[in-house]
């Protein structure tokens, strides 16, 4: 939030520098992220001095030019060619010495330097307003009072002000600091306490505020009234629309809003001071001079003033006039058909307070993030409603002329009243670790104008305004009082008290880290996917299990992520979209669901680490044609990350048809409900969502499954054999539905002790020559005994065996 220095001293008598008083109000918690000093007119007319015209004759060379002599102030006057037709001998000027920078209205900036115009020399310029940046006339030089001094600075005789601009990292909470009258009191109260200041801060005068007359009434029905507590509004007629006056539209450049007319800038004016939004509607345009808070029907279509259609919901709240037709979004953003124009006369001006959350949701569902929104969603006063709308009512007076032509509107059904807190005085004194004197804990508190009702021994009980939305318990009055006090008044103590904490083993941090170098080794890149993502995504049947985002920034942001596969898919698409194909990505990362069990609601968030691969391991050159991932480059990969953890005992099993966005996969298991990793081909469907057209490989490993297998697994090791492995092959024709997990386990169960290995080397169907719906395995089985060396005799005997239990088992043909 931006704050100008000298629009901040109308309400308090500042005497130290913005330097200082930044430093104070970072003490008390508006943390000042930067000071910059900004100047009305660029440049600050630095180096520009007043000079008087001795001498002014033709120029000897140029029937159109000059040649003036100028006294500055030097030790001797300058030589300047001037080609204004109005420079005489007498003036006092301008002039633009050499090495002065100059900072036209039109073009870019330059420098002035010695040289010569046809031939005489000239030494600076004097200036018309265009060529310093005052104005747009450029028919002759400006000519300054008799008054002036030779060889002042101009800045100082034309009192161009210079400002700061102060930039403050307000926390969401601060509702009550988002206006120059908001801040100025906080600094009060800690200039009070702190620095021995007593004034207090000084509001603009609204008593001269009266109704003139009730030519232009208008009717107001608030037909939600929870949506809209408080809503108060007055006509102003015969209003003269035009530019602002040079004062209000520098203030308002200083903090960064574009001034428009002298009406929308009262608005925008009293806005930034007081913190309560504004809105100005053409009465002409309301219909049947009536004014209708509500809720139109879903799918309502209403143009804003930027000029977009936009499609209400049914929670957005509308301003709309007799005919129910909406001239403005509550508190978010007006319409184009209802404001203020050239050709308005009469003004319908609104002060109302809105419900955070539903302005909030509104402001993020159309993405419209106006001052307005930002002021109700964090809590407006409904106590400033009025004060607000009488002192734009007298500005309008004021600078557009007009009369006070309705009473004030004010529909408060149900009065926000002040918050009443109990607190302990032992509580502040544990919980800020200083004893701080009953007398002080009052003097903070009055200077905050938090009021104490009654004190009694050890407790006092307190009301806050109803500008303090975010104090409400004791621990909140706690801190209102710290943070005046003076954080840096709180001694560091000089013991520091440290107790040993047990990590359960193994440390998740060490083994993501351990497992992070070893895809690197491998060629992957790490990725960090973003937590929050679209609801559009999920199927309608997974929308109930989604943790959805009270208040999304973003329309298309609304959820936790239920699954890492959708946030992986928007980085692989954002790097196909620049032209990075080939892809081999990994993500430690999260993931938040939501479920009822016998009627208790549950929030369930898990770790993962996620594998992606998409287009070519091995790119094209002149040797070979690229190789792209396949499923079996995926398998390999999770197999070695299981391998690597230590883990090489599971079940594997096929994973159903379109699976969590899967076209095929496997699984990886250790009992009926401890699934360790799911991987296998994203689905075709699933793509095209986010229109990445390669295939995409990705596997799920569920990392706390990990980590809770690996806190009960001991560490072992086995010696190097010293006897040798023998291998053999083995031809299967199997049914095409027998999947080789079956091949293997039979193997595991008759073998199992002297089974190294069990391979798959080679798969091949042809319906010609070996039948339909039938496909041949080539197996390779790996024996070795640590024991002894194994004889063939052995291994034979173990060979027919497995045979037999082919044939008898899964149907096989040994070929």
């Amino acid at each position: 939030m931006k704050i100008s220095w000298n629009w901040l001293r109308d309400y308090l008598a500042l005497d130290g520098s913005p330097e200082k008083i930044g430093e104070i109000l970072t003490d008390t918690g508006l943390e000042v992220e930067g000071i910059e000093k900004v100047q009305a007119v660029e440049g600050g007319l630095e180096g520009l001095v007043v000079g008087k015209v001795l001498t002014a004759e033709q120029h000897p060379n140029a029937d159109r030019l000059r040649v003036t002599t100028v006294d500055v102030g030097a030790d001797e006057p300058l030589n300047i060619v001037c080609g204004a037709p109005n420079v005489a001998a007498g003036q006092k000027v301008i002039v633009a010495t050499v090495g002065t920078m100059l900072y036209p209205t039109k073009g870019d900036p330059f420098k002035i330097k010695k040289g010569k115009i046809r031939g005489e020399v000239s030494m600076g310029m004097i200036c018309a307003e265009d060529e310093i940046g005052l104005g747009e006339e450029h028919d002759g030089i400006m000519v300054l009072p008799e008054t002036s001094t030779v060889g002042h600075a101009v800045k100082e005789v034309l009192d161009i002000q210079e400002d700061y601009v102060i930039e403050i990292g307000l926390t969401p909470n601060r509702s009550d600091a988002t206006s120059h009258i908001g801040v100025a009191k906080d600094l009060a109260a800690a200039l009070k306490i702190n620095h021995d200041y007593k004034e207090s801060t000084k509001l603009p005068d609204i008593s001269g505020f009266t109704v003139q007359n009730n030519d232009l009434p208008i009717v107001v029905e608030v037909r939600n009234t929870t949506a809209c507590p408080r809503y108060t509004g007055v006509s102003i007629k015969g209003v003269k629309v035009g530019p602002s006056p040079e004062w209000m539209q520098e203030r308002l450049k200083v903090i960064g809003v574009r001034p428009i007319n002298n009406i929308v800038d009262i608005t925008n004016y009293v806005l930034h001071e007081t913190g309560q939004p504004l809105h100005a509607f053409d009465a002409d345009k309301i219909a049947g001079g009536k004014v209708i808070v509500e809720n139109l029907p879903e799918g309502s279509k209403f143009t804003t003033l930027d000029e977009v259609e936009r499609e209400l919901h049914p929670e957005d709240l509308m301003i709309c006039d007799g005919e129910d037709k909406g001239m403005c979004i509550a508190g978010v953003f007006g319409g184009i058909h209802s404001g203020v124009t050239e050709e308005t006369s009469d003004i319908f001006l609104e002060s109302a307070v809105f419900d955070a959350i539903i302005t909030r949701k509104t402001s993020t569902r159309h993405l419209l993030r106006t001052d307005a929104a930002t002021r109700f969603e964090k809590g407006v006063d409904p106590a400033m409603t009025i004060y607000a709308l009488k002192r734009a009512a007298l500005l309008m007076q004021e600078l557009a002329g007009g009369t006070i032509a309705s009473e004030v509107i004010d529909i408060y059904p149900n009065p926000i009243t002040r918050k009443e807190v109990e607190v302990k005085y032992s509580n502040i004194n544990r919980l800020i670790g200083v004893t701080i004197p009953k007398e002080e804990v009052h003097a903070i508190l009055e200077a905050l104008e938090i009021e104490v009702l009654s004190s009694e021994g050890d407790d006092f009980r307190v009301a806050v305004g109803t500008n303090r939305a975010d104090v409400y318990r004791e621990a909140d009055i706690i801190e209102e009082v710290l943070r005046i006090y003076g954080f840096n008044k709180v001694p560091i103590p000089s013991q520091l008290n440290a107790s040993l904490s047990y990590r359960q083993k193994p440390e998740n941090l060490a083994m993501q880290h351990k497992m992070a170098n070893f895809l690197a080794a491998k060629g992957f890149n790490e990725m960090m996917g973003t937590s929050i993502t679209n609801s559009a995504y999920y199927k309608e049947e997974e929308q109930e299990q989604l943790v959805w985002l009270l208040n999304s920034l973003n329309a298309n942001l609304d959820v936790m992520r239920k699954n890492m596969l959708f946030s992986g898919l928007e980085v692989i698409k954002h790097n196909i979209n620049h032209k990075n194909h080939h892809l081999r990505l990994f993500e430690f990362g999260k993931t938040y669901s939501y479920y009822t069990k016998e009627e208790t609601k549950y929030y369930e968030e898990q770790q993962h680490l996620t594998l992606f691969f998409t287009g070519a391991q091995i790119k094209e050159n002149w040797q070979r044609e690229a190789q792209p991932f396949n499923f079996f480059d995926l398998k390999d990969a999770v197999t070695k990350v299981l391998s690597r953890l230590g883990i090489n005992s599971y079940q594997v099993k096929d994973l159903a048809t379109n699976t969590n966005g899967l076209a095929y996969g496997l699984t990886y298991s250790q009992g009926k409900k401890n699934t360790l990793a799911s991987f296998g081909a994203v689905a075709p469907a699933v793509r095209k969502q986010f229109g990445i057209k390669q295939d995409v490989f990705y596997a799920d490993i569920n990392w706390d499954a990990i980590l809770k297998l690996l806190r009960k697994k001991k560490v072992t090791y086995q010696a190097i054999p010293k006897y040798p492995s023998s291998r053999r092959d083995l031809a299967l024709l199997l049914d095409r539905s027998v999947p080789f997990a079956d091949v293997a386990k039979i193997a595991t169960q008759v073998a199992k002790h002297i089974l190294q290995s069990v391979n798959l080397f080679d798969i091949f169907e042809d319906e010609n020559k070996i039948g339909k719906d039938k496909k041949s395995y080539a197996v390779s089985f790996t024996f070795q005994d640590p024991r002894k060396t194994l004889t063939d005799k052995e291994i034979d005997k173990t060979m027919k065996k497995l045979m037999h239990l082919y044939k008898e088992k899964i149907g096989a043909e040994i070929r």
